[in-house]
Formats: structure tokens, sequence, C-alpha cells
């Protein structure tokens, strides 16, 4: 029996090579470097532990770039017993150039175009009874009503842009990127 059929046979997993592991931990850094980028209320809206936050607190104070390397490197080995998939799902959202934050974006335009749409009615029922956190509900209506307007006069689209400013902004409190 080969070392391989021994892997086969039993339920143990394969050993990651150091090449694997090496590119785990430089993914880590990455995110870091990433989370360094993210303005300190961004920062605060992340979920992390007090270590790794102490460690972001303690990067802002270091100038020399060789340092730099070496606390991204701490950074890294910090992160290994974080929830990182987390945490870069989080930094996700605040990139306007990820996938997340697009497909955000994008069912937020959805959603809009159904409020403004034939279904209005419904579609604002389910919409309310999916988001109970939102407060103005007035203001809502009204901006889809007018939204209406617009589209029915083919013209301007400053409502409608209103409209999905206020749809960004209930998801985003939804999702504690926003206070």
């Amino acid at each position: 029996m080969t070392d391989f059929d021994q892997f086969e046979n039993n339920d143990e997993e394969i050993p990651k090579s150091k090449t694997q592991i090496k590119r785990e931990m430089e993914a880590l850094q990455d995110l870091g470097k990433k989370l360094l980028g993210l303005s300190k209320n961004q920062l605060k809206k992340v979920e992390m532990s007090d270590t790794l936050r102490e460690a972001f607190v303690e990067a802002g104070r270091i100038k020399q770039h060789e340092a730099m390397r070496r606390h991204l490197q701490y950074i890294g080995k910090v992160m290994r017993t974080e929830d990182h998939e987390a945490i870069a799902h989080r930094v996700a959202l605040f990139d306007s150039t990820s996938a997340a934050y697009n497909k955000l974006f994008h069912q937020l335009e959805i959603k809009r175009d159904m409020l403004i749409g034939e279904n209005s009615k419904e579609v604002l029922s389910e919409y309310l009874a999916e988001n109970p956190q939102i407060e103005d509900i007035q203001l809502l209506r009204q901006l889809i009503r007018q939204s209406q307007k617009e589209v029915s006069q083919e013209g301007n689209t400053t409502n409608r842009k209103k409209l999905f400013r206020f749809l960004r902004e209930a998801e985003e409190k939804r999702l504690g990127l926003m206070e």
C-alpha cells in the first residue's frame, strides 16, 4: 500500500504543502493591508479581536518601510485566529471595486426599479416587511411617487437617485456599515 492509498482510505486530510501555507499567510497579510486602507470609522465596523485592533492602532504609528513589512507579518499571524472570511467580506463591502459591493449595488438598483414599477404597492409591502428598521416610511413613499412621475415624463432622474440613496443607506444600516 502506497502513501497515497493510505490517505485515500482514511478520512484524514491531506497535509498542506509549505507553498500552500505561505500563500494563505500572504493572503492574510494582503487582507491586513486592505484593512489598513480603511478609514477609522470603517475599521470600527469590522468585527475583530482587541489584539488585532491594537495591531492596527500600532501600524498607524509606524513610518519605516521595513518595520511596516514586519508589522504586516505580525498582523497576518494575529489574523490566523480571527474569522478572516467574515472580515474579508466586510472589507469587500467597503471596496467599490469588489464583486460583493457590485452585487449589493445591482440588487439595490433592481429593488428600486421594482418599487417604481407596476406592482409597487405589493413590492413596497414586501420591502417594509423585510426591513422593519426603516423609520421614515412616509419619505420612502414620497420618493417612490416622485420617481414614478419622473419615469412617466421620461426626463429627470433626480428622484430616482434620491430613492436609490435612501435604499442604499437603509441597507448599509442593516448590514452595520453605517451608524
